[in-house]
């Protein structure tokens, strides 16, 4: 009888796994993949990750664990080397590369294994494509998967596609029209990656389209960034569902805006090719524009583009289309035999404090639920901020420890109702 079965091992459960083997506790976590992948689709040269080297898989939780990325740096010898390198944050590549590296080391880690089906008859029932496995507690930490607008879903192909498949599908854009979709941080990698293309690699034309009113910038200020604390996720876990609904709106650049220096050299790189290299047309920016519909002819695609602010509709021709438009939460159809018995809100599984899915069963017996529940818990819920802490807290829930007080209050007071010190008083 295991303690815990992991479905999925991307970090949030290579998180969980890394602090569950510290706690000496008997796990297993599988992946239908054949190795270790993070955003495979998205390694484009040359981008980083938008938050900081000690937002890693452990750090946070546990400074002195063997896999943190110091750690990682350190085994490989090239700690003084990454030092020197004056980084301002990690490559995508560099942390895809830690993230095998844990993997790879956990002996609890396994892939190539498909979970077929997850049932209860007082423990955990784990069916998968090669065998069948019994534990007290399941964390499902499966990931996202690419959002496309409905008009495009049964239109998808090699020429039309998601941002999360660019690396393969984005190599052979020499003389082509190319249409990007999305003004997020993907869409802004795309499109300085097409504009970067010299010779007979660089794309005839790379239009960028997008929603937002201009291409804004990720809001990565020091109090924007307390909203990715732990005692955050309390004070958003208290509001009622409309209050949460408008939180996430006011604060989507603090989490889907475009880093700066992605934005530096997709200005730097629009300079280039016009005043120094002379080429005029070779990009043009849309913003405040919508998508609404993909038609197929024979030689490419037209593309219907509509400014929010009224006016007609745009055609736009295009050879390529990327769609950066997003991620929505995994399927998770091995779940359907408990899935009367967990309780649901907004479209999620409703999870506890503890990350535990709200069911019928007993307290003793949990289902994890990591990455999914972003309406319930906030802004850090999909980031990898809150990663060490989110699993820090599921093995306290199952190995029954009391969860201490959070040690990291803010300098905000966001309630009325949290304790306050004046700074002077008057008789």
């Amino acid at each position: 009888m295991l303690t815990c079965v992991g479905i999925g091992a991307g970090p949030a459960n290579l998180s969980l796994a890394c602090q569950l083997e510290a706690a000496g506790a008997d796990a297993l976590f599988l992946d239908r993949k054949p190795g270790s992948s993070w955003h495979e689709g998205m390694q484009i040269d040359g981008v980083k990750l938008q938050v900081s080297i000690f937002k890693d898989l452990v750090t946070l939780a546990d400074p002195k664990s063997p896999y943190s990325f110091l750690s990682y740096l350190h085994e490989n010898k090239r700690l003084y080397h990454f030092l020197n390198a004056q980084y301002d944050a990690v490559s995508r590549r560099e942390f895809a590369n830690y993230i095998a590296w844990v993997s790879q080391r956990l002996p609890s880690v396994g892939f190539d294994e498909s979970v077929r089906e997850v049932l209860f008859d007082g423990t955990f029932c784990i069916r998968t494509d090669k065998r069948t496995l019994r534990a007290r507690n399941v964390s499902i930490a499966v990931g996202k998967t690419p959002k496309v607008p409905s008009f495009i879903e049964d239109k998808l192909c090699a020429s039309l596609f998601h941002s999360a498949d660019f690396t393969m599908k984005g190599r052979a854009l020499g003389g082509k029209r190319v249409v990007i979709v999305g003004g997020g941080q993907s869409g802004a990698e795309v499109f300085l990656d097409c504009i970067s293309r010299r010779g007979a690699d660089a794309p005839a034309h790379v239009h960028w389209v997008s929603s937002r009113s201009n291409f804004l910038p990720i809001d990565d200020s020091p109090f924007t960034n307390d909203l990715f604390m732990p005692c955050q996720v309390a004070h958003f876990e208290r509001q009622d569902a409309q209050a949460r609904e408008a939180y996430l709106r006011e604060n989507m650049l603090a989490s889907d805006g475009i880093s700066l220096c992605t934005l530096r050299a997709i200005y730097q790189k629009l300079y280039e090719r016009r005043f120094i290299d002379g080429q005029e047309g070779v990009a043009t920016l849309s913003p405040n524009r919508r998508v609404t519909m993909a038609a197929q002819t024979p030689t490419h695609w037209l593309l219907g583009i509509r400014h929010k602010g009224g006016g007609g509709e745009e055609l736009v021709c295009a050879d390529t289309v990327v769609f950066a438009t997003g991620y929505r939460d995994g399927d998770t159809p091995f779940l359907d035999g408990l899935r009367d018995r967990l309780d649901h809100v907004g479209g999620e599984i409703r999870v506890d404090e503890d990350y535990a899915a709200v069911w019928d069963g007993p307290a003793n017996r949990s289902v994890f639920v990591q990455n999914a529940a972003r309406g319930q818990k906030g802004l850090a819920d999909p980031n990898l901020s809150l990663l060490a802490w989110r699993a820090q807290r599921i093995v306290h829930r199952i190995l029954g420890r009391a969860e201490a007080a959070s040690a990291h209050p803010s300098f905000i007071a966001w309630t009325s109702e949290e304790p306050r010190v004046d700074a002077l008083k008057f008789a």
